[in-house]
């Protein structure tokens, strides 16, 4: 009869009476209960509360019943009669009780028709500062009349929520940098960091932008301080983009063309309210704008993650999560970088200006005018003149190539050709009867190469038979053939014995040995000189005019790294044994916050990769400019500097490895290298002394320059992977991490 009772039971709990999702949210608030609490007590993920209580999902069993029980004690607690009384819907917030940082709080705003114009430029820039939720504050009063706010106690601070960084708040945008625009029971409403969620009057695009501007207080202080305010960012979600016209998908002839037609019907309500669109037109991430006068700007950047603006490769699963998480993922991001301008290739590379603004406010002249100049350490407002380009650090096609024959191929003497690493080998004989390949992946190696690097400012100078100088950023004529890899220095006067023939040449991509005279980088050598050998230049093209213009960009992005991964479980002070433990399943612990960690990563190859932007499209023919010349920041000879540390970074630490141990690498892809070894984690390879690792080789942990583990696998599947291709060097480092190897991939 138990049995049957039990089964009973459990026929009433899948069944059990919920509150609509409201009366859920208020139950909770009104006991002081954040979502985190909820989510814990129930052991669920806090967005599976969430969703319960804005109705896009509702509990099943056992939880269901759990759920149930909890809203019915506190429905006895709280009774509907004793809630707080419903907020001015033109112009307040009221609060039941001190709002939850983590939770959504809801403001009500007035008509967004009232105010007067703002103006703005064609090239806004976009900056940010950290984030702060509203604080458990004093009610505010219904009806109140004035600018849209939270009330505060006086000298009280707003907390910053749950995955954000603490900081000072400006006012002017004290709702955040962004804002997730829906439509819930056809209601539209904007959910902004840090769980607050605003009313939207707006019923046009055009009176969106204008809301947006004048009354819902987003955006974010500048980077650096000759530098421009963030402009607020809005995503519209696929309701949104229905409530304000716009299509949901884009069909496959607007894809290509990046953008929905001129004559569409919601871009002629822009020109008729007098907005403009920039030369990129409506696509995924558009800017509406007005142009500027005086310093008063007025600039809106649109995100439509249905049209791709959040690119899986980088932002994973963001464009499907429901507006508040989705809101609390860009605004982590955010206010640890920046407000996202686009691709993670466009955020990095304005990021950079960001930190470094092209010019800046002169001193008063005798008139106490002040004149726009330019600002020493950036890389000013003019892009380089095509022309002025080395021919050696082009790309082919480049116009000052346009002379070349058709299908001429430059070679090493002709061409700077500084990438990260592809390189494989046969395993010996001895590697062959250990048991595993273990792979191990420095931490934002890119970044980590940019950290100190002296780099050009301006245009080059051309100089015949110099003298190298290791501190001179340019590219270098030079043969560093005779380098001999079976005998380096690895110290100061100390000299080391290897077996050349099972390392990669630090010189080339591919790891071969150079055959006579190429076009390096000064990294590159610089590090030829470390190993202890004469370089004697042919030619150079250098910059007399440099500076370390990435410091500020790298220290940005690594403490956005770094805290993410914290808030993840993984320090920066971990024992080598517990970071590998932290590890193991980070991303499972928070997955909004795993792919903020990826966009970040993505922001740094990515904004690398744009200072050498190929054509894309546009009609381009070879030996014509393209759009990406005009920019200051198109600088193919910065990053092939950032690759070329890089590289030799990694192989500086194989040398110190292979001379300590005798250890040689089997494969290395970019930043991954892959080791034989008789054990499947790291330590089994890694000469570590209580906790202490070789100096200047590898080092297990979290910071930038550091190794983490990639991944194992048995030698017989290296083995067995190879001959299935019949390819002996087949680069394992490809597919350590998973063994998965679908088909020969040939790097491209």
């Amino acid at each position: 009869m138990s049995e049957l009772f039990d089964a009973v039971d459990a026929l009433l709990a899948s069944r059990s009476v919920l509150p609509p999702p409201a009366e859920r949210r208020r139950l909770r608030r009104a006991h002081g209960l954040t979502i985190d609490e909820v989510a814990t007590a129930l052991k669920v993920r806090r967005a599976t509360v969430s969703g319960w209580e804005a109705g896009k999902a509702e509990p099943r069993p056992p939880e269901r019943d759990a759920y149930a029980r909890l809203l019915d004690k506190l429905a006895e607690l709280y009774p509907t009669d004793a809630a707080a009384p419903v907020r001015d819907a033109a112009v307040s917030a009221t609060f039941t009780a001190a709002p939850d940082p983590a939770e959504a709080r809801t403001l009500s705003t007035g008509s967004a028709s009232e105010a007067a114009p703002m103006t703005a430029n064609e090239n806004p820039q976009t900056t940010s500062v950290p984030i702060a939720a509203s604080p458990a504050a004093a009610p505010r009063p219904a009806h109140t009349t004035g600018p849209l706010s939270t009330s505060r106690r006086p000298g009280a601070k707003k907390a910053a929520p749950a995955g954000t960084s603490a900081g000072s708040t400006d006012l002017r945008f004290e709702n955040g940098p962004l804002a997730v625009v829906d439509v819930v029971d056809g209601k539209t409403l904007a959910y902004c960091t840090g769980g607050l969620v605003l009313d939207v009057p707006a019923k046009s695009l055009p009176a969106l932008v204008d809301w947006t501007l004048r009354e819902a207080r987003l955006g974010a202080p500048r980077l650096a301080g000759p530098g421009k305010d963030a402009d607020p960012l809005i995503v519209l979600t696929e309701a949104a983009l229905e409530r304000y016209g716009l299509p949901v998908t884009l069909t496959e002839e607007e894809k290509h063309a990046g953008r929905i037609p001129e004559n569409h019907k919601v871009i002629k309500q822009l020109a008729r309210a007098e907005w403009k669109l920039t030369k990129r037109g409506f696509g995924p991430w558009a800017r509406i704008y007005r142009p500027a006068t005086g310093s008063e700007r007025a600039c809106v950047q649109l995100c439509i993650p249905s049209w791709n603006a959040l690119d899986s490769r980088h932002w994973g699963e963001a464009g499907q999560l429901p507006p508040a998480e989705l809101a609390r993922v860009l605004g982590v991001y955010a206010s640890r970088v920046m407000t996202p301008r686009g691709s993670m290739a466009v955020t990095g590379l304005e990021l950079m200006t960001a930190l470094h603004p092209p010019t800046r406010a002169s001193e008063p002249d005798a008139d106490g005018k002040r004149h726009s100049e330019h600002n020493p350490g950036s890389l000013g407002k003019d892009a380089i003149d095509p022309m002025h380009f080395p021919p050696c650090e082009v790309p082919d096609g480049h116009p000052v190539l346009k002379d070349l024959p058709r299908f001429h191929v430059r070679g090493p003497a002709e061409k700077l050709f500084e990438e990260a690493y592809d390189w494989a080998r046969p395993m010996t004989d001895a590697e062959c009867t250990l048991r595993h390949l273990v792979g191990i992946d420095v931490n934002m190696a890119f970044a980590a190469g940019a950290n100190g690097l002296n780099v050009g400012l301006g245009e080059a100078t051309r100089v015949k038979a110099p003298a190298f100088d290791p501190k001179l950023p340019g590219s270098w004529l030079v043969d560093l053939s005779h380098v001999d890899l079976s005998r380096v220095k690895v110290a100061k006067d100390k000299w080391a014995e290897l077996d050349g023939s099972l390392l990669p040449s630090p010189f080339t991509p591919k790891g071969e040995r150079p055959a006579g005279p190429g076009w390096y980088a000064t990294p590159t050598v610089a590090y030829a000189q470390e190993l202890g050998y004469d370089v004697a230049p042919i030619e150079a093209w250098v910059r007399y005019d440099n500076g370390r213009y990435l410091d500020g960009w790298y220290n940005r992005l690594r403490d956005a790294y770094l805290a993410t991964m914290a808030d993840l479980g993984v320090d920066a002070d971990l024992s080598p044994e517990d970071f590998l433990a932290a590890m193991d399943g980070y991303k499972s612990r928070d997955p909004e916050l795993a792919i903020v960690v990826s966009a970040i990563k993505a922001t740094v190859k990515g904004g690398l990769g744009k200072l050498r932007e190929r054509p894309r499209g546009e009609g381009w023919r070879p030996g014509e400019p393209w759009r990406a010349l005009s920019r200051p920041t198109w600088r193919p000879d910065i990053r092939a500097a950032v690759i070329s540390r890089t590289r030799i970074n990694l192989h500086r630490k194989i040398v110190k490895h292979a001379a300590f141990t005798g250890q040689y690498p089997i494969a290395i892809l970019s930043d991954c290298v892959v080791y034989a070894a008789n054990g499947p984690s790291p330590l089994d390879f890694l000469p570590y002394r209580d906790s202490k690792p070789l100096p200047g080789g590898f080092k297990l942990g979290i910071n930038p320059g550091l190794v983490k583990h990639e991944g194992t696998q048995d030698v017989l599947w290296g083995e067995e992977v190879r001959e299935r291709f019949n390819a002996p060097e087949l680069n394992l480092a490809r597919y350590i991490k998973d063994g998965t190897v679908t088909d020969l991939d040939n790097g491209e």
